[in-house]
């Protein structure tokens, strides 16, 4: 379809061209608006009383004007006329004698040159239209009609800075994959020489943030040959075909520049499972995906081409692609390890000046679960809080600032809560801190704090001390009455219960039912899968009468919600007891975080040891005084210091130039 920019226009011009045709028609034939037509009788009447002003001649045809005063009174006001008659001498001479203009057009002189130019103007007009929407239709570049079905496939340019597997971390695995597609395409003799071939497509699985396209970028920077890459969203039209033509042109010019790499991000838009939609075989998207099917194993060879695609929904993708043939090599990219993590901040922090008070390992082993991306923009936040303060290096206290803003959220300083709000959010945060100190195998309590952030009026932040790649009933379990803890802390300290607790009551509920529906973690349920039926995850699948997506029946309903319920309730009552039996270290935590309104993990673990707040408040006020010496001993350098500074390197008098800084 025609781009809306280039179709809009083509409308105006259109338009504009029919009026000018219009104007110059009625300017060439110069004939009035409104013409009376007469009998030659009543012509010769009006000339021999004196009524005609002025006559034009051809053959029998005379045209002419009437006096004002004749054409107001008898013919409402139209001074032009026409009649036919035969205009002899007599007819001649009383013209003359009236004083009547006259003149002659010789027969058979039709004003060709006018008739010819009448007739060339629209002739014109027209065939400049049409080379204007020939060229819409057959011309380049993205708005083109006929352009449909050309590839959108963007080469990589060689003269940007390249992206190289030094510049990626915490998958090396993957690297060591994808280095293997590298020297297949630097020297494809050493693998075919023992009948080996390379595979024909990689497809990266992996969740968002992991470095997916990162990892086809390093592979384009390594490989040094043509690569081309192009979204799956790029290849689906409105129109059945275009997708499927776009895919053919796609392949066409990989092979002109063999060997080369074909990158596709985001392949689910257009490699879903065919049958799932409404449009069954005619559907835009499966015949892009039959095209891509036939591309990468069909009757014609593809030497020399590699097709890399990136999901992270590869459960929703088509069986046939996925087939030894097409994409031989599935390579899984999932969030880096406490190792992975250091080296992926090493590598953002090359550009940051970072202070010497900072441990990227302790930052790594406090960041579990952070994709690259996540931690790439924590570096990046850490660097912007310094900048903002004036800093000239990101120190420790900037990134911990910057985790607590990724992890909580933005503290929310126009919120302003009254002191009854505050004490329930401290009690609440509490109730949360002391489950999970009071009980083994729990994630340690990293930060408790009642100021609020993002969504939350107060967070209490639990960072593992290790990467879990299982987890065990009592854990899950545990993590259960930590949640509850809040609620508990409410009910126990305050005899009420508030709107705080509600998503902490929903995680709960969920985990728990993945416990009795997935996990398999209820003697009641057994080892049974009872989740949501995942075969048919379209909705086209389920019309025309498709059976429920719950595989089971109503009395097994009833079971699992009584499980469910059950192990919810059990954990809020050992939150409560735990609660109930601390109640005084609850009061002192609640008293901390209302004077100081936050506690960081050493905070916690002194407070819950020793029960001691004086100590927490000389900790504090150490800290105060050893910034504000360390900002005497390094002041900020702001603008006006900055000139001043420079002012006396070249002779000039500061105080001249701008006041001082301090």
């Amino acid at each position: 379809m025609l781009n809306k920019v280039p179709f809009r226009a083509a409308l105006i011009w259109s338009i504009l061209v029919i009026l000018a045709v219009v104007v110059v028609f009625n300017i060439l034939t110069d004939s009035p608006s409104e013409v009376s037509e007469i009998s030659f009788s009543e012509f010769r009447a009006a000339a021999e009383a004196g009524h005609v002003e002025a006559v034009t001649i051809k053959d029998l045809k005379v045209t002419g004007e009437f006096q004002e005063e004749f054409a107001s009174a008898e013919h409402e006001g139209v001074i032009a006329f026409s009649t036919v008659g035969p205009v002899g001498e007599d007819m001649q001479d009383i013209l003359m004698a009236q004083n009547v203009a006259m003149s002659f057009e010789p027969v058979g002189e039709n004003n060709l040159w006018r008739h010819a130019l009448l007739l060339m103007i629209p002739i014109f007009l027209v065939v400049i239209i049409a080379i204007f929407l020939l060229r819409q239709f057959q011309g380049g570049g993205s708005g083109r009609a006929m352009n449909f079905g050309k590839s959108r496939a963007r080469l990589l340019d060689e003269n940007k800075k390249k992206i190289t597997f030094d510049d990626i971390a915490g998958i090396e695995e993957a690297k060591e994959e994808l280095r293997e597609i590298v020297e297949f395409l630097k020297n494809p003799k050493k693998f075919t020489r023992l009948g080996g071939r390379i595979p024909k497509g990689v497809l990266l699985m992996g969740p968002p943030g992991t470095g997916k396209t990162l990892l086809a970028r390093g592979v384009a920077g390594e490989a040094g040959v043509p690569f081309y890459s192009i979204s799956g969203s790029d290849f689906v039209e409105m129109f059945v075909g275009v997708g499927a033509s776009r895919v053919r042109d796609l392949f066409e010019q990989s092979k002109k520049n063999a060997p080369c790499i074909i990158f596709i991000d985001e392949i689910d838009a257009v490699g879903r499972h065919r049958g799932s939609g409404l449009g069954g075989g005619h559907d835009e998207r499966e015949q892009t995906l039959n095209q891509l099917l036939v591309e990468m194993d069909g009757f014609e060879a593809n030497e020399g081409v590699i097709l890399i695609a990136a999901t992270n929904r590869p459960d929703v993708l088509d069986p046939a692609l996925l087939r030894p043939g097409r994409f031989d090599r599935r390579v899984t990219v999932g969030p880096p390890d406490v190792r992975g993590r250091e080296k992926i901040l090493k590598i953002h922090t090359r550009r940051t000046p970072i202070g010497q008070t900072v441990d990227l390992s302790r930052i790594a082993r406090g960041t579990p679960g952070f994709s690259g991306a996540d931690l790439e923009n924590l570096v990046n936040e850490a660097a912007l809080l310094a900048a903002r303060g004036g800093k000239d290096r990101v120190e420790s206290e900037d990134f911990e600032s910057a985790k607590d803003k990724v992890l909580m959220g933005a503290e929310r300083k126009s919120i302003v809560l009254d002191d009854d709000q505050k004490r329930i959010t401290a009690y609440h945060e509490s109730g949360h801190a002391l489950v999970a100190l009071l009980q083994d195998n729990t994630d340690p309590v990293h930060k408790v704090t009642i100021i609020p952030r993002g969504r939350a009026l107060g967070v209490t932040q639990q960072l593992p001390d290790k990467d879990r790649y299982n987890l065990n009933r009592d854990y899950i379990l545990k993590r259960i009455s930590v949640m509850m803890g809040g609620r508990a802390a409410e009910e126990i300290a305050f005899g009420e219960i508030t709107t705080g607790a509600g998503h902490d009551i929903e995680v709960a509920t969920k985990m728990a039912r993945r416990m009795v529906c997935e996990w398999g973690m209820s003697d009641v349920i057994g080892p049974l899968y009872y989740g949501e039926d995942q075969e048919q995850p379209f909705v086209g699948s389920q019309m025309g009468g498709g059976a429920s997506s719950r595989p089971y029946s109503e009395d097994l309903a009833r079971d699992i919600d009584a499980e469910i319920r059950r192990i919810v309730t059990e954990q809020y009552t050992v939150a409560e007891t735990l609660l109930r039996d601390n109640y005084d270290l609850l009061e002192l935590m609640s008293e901390a975080l209302l004077e100081f309104e936050a506690l960081d993990f050493e905070e916690i673990a002194h407070l819950t040891d020793k029960r001691d707040l004086d100590w927490i408040r000389d900790r504090r006020a150490l800290k105060e005084e050893a910034r504000a010496e360390r900002e005497e001993r390094t002041p900020r350098k702001g603008f006006a210091s900055k000139l001043k500074e420079k002012a006396k390197d070249s002779g000039t008098v500061g105080s001249d130039l701008a006041p001082s800084s301090t």
